[in-house]
């Protein structure tokens, strides 16, 4: 009979991360970016699905401040343990979580590269809603492109500007309604929003960069880096003022992450686009970067 339980203690925290690495293992993280993320939530349910001791799967959900109606939903079940009824089983005790707070609707993430859990949603009414393209650059086959912003503006780190802060608040502020799939999302205010977007254990100030036009910070763009993968980095977050866009901004932030992270060791940059976002998606392309596993958001029904 398999058992679903909520995760523990530090062993049971390992034992759902390590199933969730297994399903997706082009993703790269540790214990202390999970505990990071719990922290920045509203709710969440962490559960393991057990047969006889054994882990088969994970259920995750997420209610976050700026969506409190949309818990986001990861079912991870390995390949070498599906058709035991795991992934059902985590589904419907998800489903009694978010019955309990009286949410109607779950929002399911998937890789794209992972049919037999698209076609278990679908079985279970589920329809995609958007879909993020993954691209990754190999950075032991490039040499960095020139980092050239325009005149008149500077790229710094946020190490060297600590006081620009307030700066990268506005930005995020300003540019969150225009990444798409995030329309909606409520904004945290700036106290929560550097606890938790800016200070968790994956984020380094030398690792953020600004376009800085006299004091005014203009765009941002940071890493997201992993206690366990020391030569990947994921990119977070590109974002530039409306009134700033156009001018090559962007790009010249993005060199200067590309070009740090080769002098600093790193082999890898990855990141996730929607598919509706062609302007970053074109400028990625440009820089180097190919296709690699995506994400897949869907949405339906409670068990």
């Amino acid at each position: 009979m398999i058992q679903v339980a909520p995760v523990a203690g530090e062993a049971d925290e390992q034992l759902s991360l390590d199933a969730y690495l297994e399903t997706w293992p082009h993703e790269s993280f540790g214990v202390p970016e999970v505990l990071a993320f719990k922290a920045g939530l509203l709710d969440h349910a962490d559960l393991l699905a057990r047969q006889d001791g054994v882990v088969l799967g994970c259920g995750f959900a997420a209610l976050f401040p700026g969506l409190p109606e949309s818990p986001r939903v990861m079912i991870t079940v390995p390949p070498g343990q599906r058709g035991r009824g795991a992934g059902t089983a985590l589904y419907s005790a998800i489903s009694d979580w978010a019955r309990e707070r009286e949410l109607e609707t779950l929002e399911a993430v998937l890789a794209d590269n992972d049919p037999d859990s698209l076609a278990f949603a679908e079985r279970r009414g589920f329809a995609k809603e958007r879909h993020e393209k993954g691209v990754a650059l190999n950075l032991t086959a490039i040499e960095p492109p020139p980092v050239e912003p325009p005149q008149g503006v500077e790229i710094v780190t946020w190490a060297d500007r600590p006081e620009l802060a307030r700066g990268l608040f506005e930005i995020s502020v300003e540019t969150s309604p225009d990444v798409p799939g995030y329309e909606d999302e409520r904004h945290e205010p700036f106290e929560a929003w550097l606890e938790h977007d800016m200070q968790g254990p994956g984020d380094r100030p030398e690792a953020t960069f600004v376009a800085v036009a006299g004091d005014e910070a203009v765009g941002y763009a940071k890493f997201s880096l992993s206690s366990t993968a020391p030569r990947r980095a994921y990119h977070d977050l590109t974002a530039v003022k409306r009134a700033w866009r156009g001018r090559g901004i962007a790009r010249s932030l993005k060199a200067a992450q590309i070009g740090w992270a080769k002098a600093n060791g790193f082999e890898q940059l990855r990141t996730t686009n929607d598919e509706r976002n062609m302007p970053m998606r074109r400028l990625n392309e440009q820089l180097g970067y190919r296709p690699s596993i995506g994400r897949l958001f869907l949405r339906g029904p409670l068990a």
